[in-house]
């Protein structure tokens, strides 16, 4: 299977860039979900971006996620 290199912007995972599987259509998923397991006192959750355009300066576009507050 092919993945691209995604950036991640926000929460946790802020700066970091993580290879992400690509889906049918060659282009990574629109959600990106991330378990983090139970440690101690903290219960399990989970994570939630969200995909986001970003613009290079020559115009183009690749993809990045951003962290969603909300879910």
């Amino acid at each position: 299977m092919k993945s691209a290199d995604t950036e991640f912007s926000g929460g946790p995972l802020d700066g970091r860039v993580l290879p992400v599987l690509l889906g049918m259509m060659h282009s990574v998923p629109k959600v990106y979900r991330v378990p983090v397991p139970a440690h101690g006192d903290t219960p399990a959750t989970v994570l939630v971006y969200r995909r986001a355009k970003e613009y290079g300066p020559k115009g183009r576009y690749r993809w990045r996620y951003e962290y969603d507050t909300d879910a």
